[in-house]
């Protein structure tokens, strides 16, 4: 005979052992500013009507599905199934299961779509970089910039029997990719992303500079993709570094001095790959989800704004 199941609650408090996701969720639960961020949505959230009717969903429990979601590269759809199957999330969730409604996929969609519109993932990367800041973790002294490729799917397998029309091919190397670019702006000390900008990936990394400072860096690296002699010029002052890398000139060899200032320059810049790490091995997003820049951009909001807490959580924790 089979043995009876256990209920949840009991099997939950009988394990010996937590499981990686388990150490995961609950250290992002810890360091998640969840006060700030449910009353930064709260305003443009639905209330229950005034004749009754279906509530909706509580929002901090969207708040966190939503996250799970960009921790685990889920659909909308999968994010449902997940739900269903997965203990530690339903709790990560705060849902029950048989007492609680669990989100079904529209929902899922219609909460994604709503952080769209009000332009609120956004307002989530600001939200969490000032509460970085309440703590002390940025100083915002020198900038590592850098951007990377998303890749997108170059399938014409769709409805429209069409690649995106918003991203673009671009060549890397000896390889060529297609998808979008993710630029983003690096606080030299904590490693904290606090400047990001995206684009279709054809757009030269250099084209993308202004937008990736905060404006009061005593120091900038980047790497020979960032080579201008006017913005070097422009940024020179006294007690100011300017930590690009040095690129021979054409037909010429590069002088020993510069390579020696282009290693100094690359153990520093090291760091600007580290929030890239995280949200393509950590995160798994190694692919665009959506198809257009518009949906993908805000989805990268959320993605940094999490990556930094990832990042910045054992400081967090202390």
């Amino acid at each position: 005979m089979p043995k009876q199941p256990a209920f949840p609650g009991l099997r939950d408090a009988m394990k010996k052992k937590q499981t990686r996701r388990e150490l995961f969720l609950a250290e992002m639960d810890a360091v998640v500013p969840w006060g700030r961020l449910l009353a930064l949505i709260a305003p443009h959230y639905p209330k229950a009507g005034a004749k009754g009717g279906r509530p909706p969903m509580p929002l901090e429990t969207m708040l966190r599905v939503y996250f799970l979601q960009n921790w685990y590269a889920l659909s909308d759809p999968m994010a449902e199934e997940t739900l269903y199957d997965s203990e530690a999330m339903r709790r990560f969730a705060g849902i029950e299961l048989g007492d609680d409604r669990i989100p079904d996929e529209t929902t899922i969609l219609n909460f994604r779509h709503l952080l769209e519109w009000h332009g609120l993932t956004e307002a989530i990367f600001a939200d969490v970089n000032a509460h970085l800041s309440d703590k002390g973790i940025t100083l915002r002294s020198g900038t590592l910039v850098d951007a990377t490729i998303i890749d997108a799917p170059s399938s014409t397998k769709n409805k429209a029997g069409a690649r995106d029309p918003e991203m673009s091919s671009t060549k890397k190397g000896n390889d060529w990719y297609f998808g979008m670019k993710a630029h983003i702006g690096v606080d030299a000390d904590s490693g904290v992303t606090h400047s990001l900008e995206t684009s279709t990936a054809k757009l030269h990394d250099s084209q993308v500079w202004d937008a990736l400072l905060h404006g009061e860096e005593t120091s900038v690296w980047a790497d020979k993709g960032y080579v201008s002699a006017e913005r070097e010029e422009a940024f020179k002052g006294s007690g100011k570094a300017w930590g690009v890398m040095r690129k021979a000139p054409k037909g010429g060899m590069l002088h020993p001095l510069d390579e020696q200032a282009n290693r100094i320059i690359a153990m520093v810049r090291a760091k600007v790959e580290h929030p890239f790490r995280v949200i393509k091995r950590q995160f798994g997003h190694v692919k665009t989800r959506y198809r257009g820049l518009a949906k993908n951009r805000a989805q990268l909001f959320t993605l940094f704004a999490l990556g930094n807490l990832f990042l910045m959580r054992r400081r967090l924790m202390a």
